[in-house]
């Protein structure tokens, strides 16, 4: 029955069987969890029901099973025992990535002299592992690691500190890729660019050497786009002005960094890069529009209050009730 409906949960639209499969064996679990007749097995029908196995973040669910097969009746001493050492290792692989990205951190000298910015390492690691756990992916999590320290600086710039002349210079700099046209901003905007502008020539650079592909326009492409959305919902917070949820949507998606941190991560981790890709990416396919949509509704559901509060644009909730004069909870369903 808990396979049943971990399976309906692969379904896609128009499926009206799985639907019913899931509705049947939800139904049938909440019954046995309130019965309560093994506990162990009741323990994991229960974090099911809470959210199911592939929505998960893999390595904590290892983690977490790991102590529920400690109990079970049945249980496989030498199987548990690999299960603790292949954790074990794992995580020592992921802390010597988090040593060198926390080096390169410091390196930037960005919490150091942007005090207003988050300063979330440890976070923006574990969003990696969530991405991709393998040890053998290390240089694929230091690197996107790097991506996201620098969109969570970029984003708290456009949110928290920056005045909109100062948004519209920094987003013009960024569209020219010039080190040169850094002089007109700021001196905090100075040090990001420059820490941006350095990441991604190195990365651009070892892709060349690896691959002999040339990936800097697509990157930069992806940092533009994202800069652009930024500002576009800068533009809306100071004329205090509220999308449609469409209109919010259609920027959110980007502004969300889906795209940024998925054009990276494919060159980081694909070899061969194929010319067939790289087109694909002057135009984001529908894989890559989707999935970072449901992030940012996901991200919406569970920080948009807290944001608002600090200062930012409405998010999918607030632009959906506006628009339509829906309550908070109906537009949260």
């Amino acid at each position: 029955m808990l396979s049943l409906y971990e399976a309906s949960f692969f379904l896609i639209e128009g499926e009206n069987i799985l639907e019913e499969a899931r509705d049947f064996s939800t139904k049938h679990l909440e019954e046995y969890v309130k019965q309560n007749k093994e506990k162990n097995l009741a323990a994991i029908v229960n974090h099911s029901l809470e959210l199911p196995l592939h929505w998960r973040m893999l390595r904590l669910e290892a983690r977490w099973f790991i102590d529920i097969y400690r109990h079970n009746q049945d249980v496989n001493p030498i199987l548990l025992e690999f299960a603790e050492l292949d954790f074990n290792i794992v995580q020592a692989a992921h802390q010597a990535d988090l040593k060198q990205v926390s080096t390169w951190w410091k390196s930037t000298g960005l919490a150091k002299n942007l005090s207003f910015a988050r300063d979330r390492q440890v976070e923006n690691f574990f969003w990696t592992v969530g991405i991709i756990f393998q040890p053998q992916f290390g240089y694929c999590r230091r690197m996107l690691t790097r991506v996201l320290a620098l969109i969570t600086t970029i984003d708290d710039i456009y949110d928290v500190y920056g005045t909109l002349d100062e948004l519209e210079l920094f987003t013009d700099v960024v569209e020219r890729w010039d080190i040169n046209a850094m002089d007109q901003l700021p001196d905090y905007m100075k040090i990001c660019f420059l820490a941006l502008h350095n990441s991604v020539n190195n990365m651009a650079l070892d892709i060349v050497k690896k691959q002999r592909f040339h990936i800097i326009e697509y990157l930069k492409k992806a940092r533009v786009g994202l800069c652009r959305s930024y500002l576009f919902e800068a533009k809306w917070y100071y004329n205090r002005y509220t999308p449609s949820l469409q209109e919010y949507i259609e920027n959110a998606w980007i502004s969300i960094s889906g795209p940024t941190v998925l054009v990276h991560a494919y060159f980081l981790v694909t070899n061969p890069i194929t010319k067939e890709a790289l087109e694909c990416l002057n135009e984001y396919p529908n894989i890559i529009r989707w999935s970072s949509t449901i992030l940012r509704l996901a991200d919406d559901l569970g920080t948009s209050m807290d944001e608002l509060k600090r200062g930012d644009v409405p998010k999918a909730i607030q632009c959906y009730m506006n628009e339509t004069g829906a309550s908070e909870e109906d537009a949260s369903e």
